[in-house]
């Protein structure tokens, strides 16, 4: 299995406290120390307005971020989880990811999907498509991304998008292109889309959920003649990780009293209940080892976690590091 780490960038309210002019600081070393360890790849959201509901708290934009790690990174590889189709011309996109690619020398992954925030799109005037429309537009715009790459000038006349000879140079340093991770679950259009373009897929972290899907995509790969066994399944975890039961209580709470200064209460209840659910991967390292090689048995091969005490305590990541990683790669 490998392993991915997200950084915070104050999505699901992860920078609270920390001044705006430190935030990158924050952000920057945590990517330099995550270049230098276990993880294969970094990664971060593709959002506009925090969650578990809007706020004026910070959400540093993903592509910026993506240049400035290629930038300021030398290993890892570096990841969207997962860049919406909409909020983007899909050749502006695949422009930006080709310039990102070579500024990483060649670490740049498209992590991408149909977007599901109906508050952030209404608010930043892409009104909110119907999911067929968002997802028909998910499909057209991966096939001009795709030959962008591999042939460096695109055209489509499709139903959601019209492209007419666009040039994409200098293309991307990886050939064909940086490798495509089709994010989401949907099984009559999202895996049929993984089936036909995906090399890595993401869904749910619940075993009998991402049995299920394996399987659907399974069927997919077969009806449209693609190999199943070389896309690469995974899944996002969150994880707050202690030495005892006790110790992962008092995590929890700590990011509890952070989070209620900016939410509600309820709103925040929630989303830790999403920290704290039987598919997280949060307990004990014995726990949580239990836990992901179930997932691994699964044909789970990559999971990506999300660590939401990073920017203030790192200790459970290198508990993490130590104790879960190396029972698991």
């Amino acid at each position: 299995m490998h392993f991915g780490l997200f950084i915070p960038q104050g999505w699901r309210l992860d920078l609270v406290d920390i001044p705006p002019a430190s935030q990158w600081g924050v952000m920057s070393d945590l990517a330099a120390y995550a270049d230098g360890g276990a993880w294969d790849s970094l990664w971060v959201y593709d959002h506009f307005h925090t969650v578990p509901v809007p706020t004026d708290e910070a959400t540093h934009e993903a592509w910026t971020l993506m240049a400035a790690y290629a930038a300021t990174t030398s290993r890892i590889k570096l990841g969207q989880m997962c860049t919406a189709m909409g909020y983007r011309n899909p050749v502006y996109l695949a422009k930006v990811a080709a310039t990102a690619d070579i500024i990483s020398g060649g670490r740049v992954q498209m992590g991408i999907g149909g977007g599901w925030y109906e508050h952030e799109w209404r608010a930043y005037g892409y009104g909110f498509p119907s999911a067929g429309n968002r997802l028909g537009k998910l499909d057209e715009g991966v096939r001009i991304m795709r030959d962008a790459w591999r042939d460096g000038r695109v055209s489509l006349d499709g139903k959601h998008y019209q492209v007419d000879g666009a040039i994409v140079a200098p293309k991307p340093l990886q050939e064909g292109g940086p490798p495509l991770w089709i994010a989401g679950g949907g099984e009559k259009v999202t895996l049929k889309i993984a089936a036909k373009y995906a090399q890595y897929t993401n869904f749910v972290s619940e075993p009998e959920g991402f049995a299920h899907k394996s399987k659907v995509l399974e069927g997919h790969c077969a009806a449209v003649g693609t190999d199943y066994g070389a896309i690469v399944r995974s899944a996002n975890f969150n994880a707050v990780v202690g030495e005892s039961e006790a110790d992962v209580a008092d995590r929890v709470e700590r990011l509890r009293a952070r989070q209620t200064t900016k939410a509600n209460a309820e709103a925040v209840e929630a989303m830790l209940a999403n920290v704290t659910a039987p598919d997280s991967a949060s307990g004990t390292p014995e726990q949580i080892v239990e836990k992901l090689k179930r997932m691994q048995l699964l044909g789970c091969e990559y999971a990506i976690m999300y660590f939401p005490e990073a920017a203030y305590d790192r200790s459970g990541i290198e508990l993490f590091e130590r104790e879960v990683i190396p029972a698991l790669a």
